[in-house]
């Protein structure tokens, strides 16, 4: 359980944050999230972009982030999920610009002041930070750009032949046994915890607009071969975050069983330690092969049915280790797969009710599910017209730059947004009975 702050903290902290709510850190107590003594549930946002968005250079735009702030916290939005900042170098295919570690220990200025900024307008807001610390995949450099700072070799991106998926995650799953990729790891971990906010002049590891710290976004072992150095990881950052932090919450970023192998025992391993307070889990029933994209309305269903089987499982996970569960990414495309905001999201609507109906039901009995993040908020941005795979000077939208863009996106002007708000205020009620 986390500890909460000191009442003297506490108001130097709310003096420093010009003007923010009062809200306290959020702690785990008997297998639920605290706010101020309160039960904490949440429907929530992916918003993985929100730092550069901060920042205030070719790639910021900081007056369409205090927008979206304000849309997001008018429909009950309190949580999102953000990316800590890319790896370097900038402006490789298919990957997130600008980098914030653009090289080993050398950082840029212009990314940290965005992160800074960013947590300093969630503070006002009383908005609650979900912060990814590196990444599995490709398009934001992480495990696989550690391993090319290394001596690995270039990194085999999926995206552009001759290369492969089985290679590129051949390739990514090495971080988990390479000592000097996991060491400049720890090293990017320290320098960030170690970070005061030059907006707030809070210290990162005492800013109540942090909730957690995530280890990675979806990692994985990626062999069966790979599982003991894959566990050994998780556990070594785990213990290191907590020993650098006492007062927020750390979890994994995994996807579940989905990126545990196949194996249940793995997902409940990793987070039975100690030093990982709560679990995650993602579903994503196009990717997974659940829903056929031909016919998304005639493969709902079954789509649903294994979605709740998923979520049933990694309940029953949670429930033996008393510790809470979080839904923090899941998304559909849109009615015809396709990506115009004209196009409906009929579908989509009825796969998040029911992901929000179960967060709902959580909350009504202090339940284990304590909250989801729909993948991903895109707000008021929109793709460039012409083609569908984001270029520097367009738009950041909830879809990286290797999807299409608007492919999995909730835009301001979508049905969703009403859901969305409607499930919030139902929440809302619960929580102050």
């Amino acid at each position: 359980m986390r500890k909460v702050i000191p009442g003297l903290l506490l108001m130097l902290a709310l003096a420093g944050c010009g003007g923010s709510q009062k809200y306290d850190y959020v702690t785990v107590e008997d297998g639920i999230f605290r706010l101020a003594g309160e039960p904490y549930y949440f429907i929530g946002a992916n918003y993985w972009y929100g730092a550069i968005l901060g920042t205030e250079g070719r790639y910021g735009d900081r007056e369409r982030l205090l927008r979206e702030l304000d849309h997001m916290k008018s429909i009950g939005i309190t949580n999102l999920r953000v990316m800590v900042g890319p790896e370097g170098p900038d402006n490789e295919p298919f990957r997130v610009t600008p980098a914030l570690q653009v090289a080993p220990g050398e950082h840029s200025e212009e990314m940290l002041d965005g992160l800074d900024f960013l947590l300093s307008e969630m503070g006002k807001r009383g908005q609650h930070a979900i912060l990814f610390l590196n990444n599995a995949w490709d398009w934001s450099g992480g495990f696989s750009q550690y391993l090319s700072w290394n001596g690995y070799g270039p990194i085999p991106n999926p995206n552009l032949p001759p290369n492969t998926w089985p290679q590129f995650m051949s390739f990514s799953g090495q971080f988990n046994s390479c000592e000097q990729c996991i060491s400049q790891f720890e090293e990017f971990i320290r320098f960030i915890l170690g970070r005061t906010n030059s907006y707030t002049g809070i210290k990162y590891t005492e800013d109540p607009a942090i909730m957690t710290w995530e280890i990675a976004n979806e990692p994985r072992a990626f062999s069966e071969e790979n599982i003991p150095a894959f566990e050994a990881m998780i556990a070594r950052i785990a213990a290191l975050l907590q020993e650098l932090d006492e007062n927020h919450l750390v979890t994994t970023g995994t996807e579940g069983r989905h990126g545990c192998e196949q194996q249940m025992e793995l997902f409940e391993r990793i987070h039975a330690d100690p030093n990982i307070d709560y679990l995650v889990m993602h579903i994503w029933p196009k990717n997974w092969g659940w829903l056929d994209i031909k016919d998304i309305g005639g493969t709902l269903d079954s789509s649903i049915v294994k979605t709740n089987r998923y979520i049933n499982d990694h309940l029953e996970v949670a429930e033996r280790l008393n510790k809470p569960i979080v839904l923090e990414e899941f998304g559909l495309p849109r009615d015809l797969h396709g990506f115009s905001l004209q196009e409906p999201t009929t579908s989509r609507d009825a796969y998040y009710n029911n992901a929000f109906g179960q967060v709902l039901d959580h909350a009504g009995r202090l339940g284990v599910l304590a909250g989801c993040n729909i993948w991903a908020y895109s707000g008021e941005g929109r793709a460039a017209e012409g083609r569908i795979h984001w270029q520097p000077g367009d738009d950041y939208l909830g879809d990286p730059p290797q999807e299409e863009q608007g492919l999995n996106s909730v835009f301001d002007t979508d049905s969703t947004i009403e859901l969305i708000s409607a499930f919030n205020r139902r929440i809302a009620t619960i929580s102050k009975k």
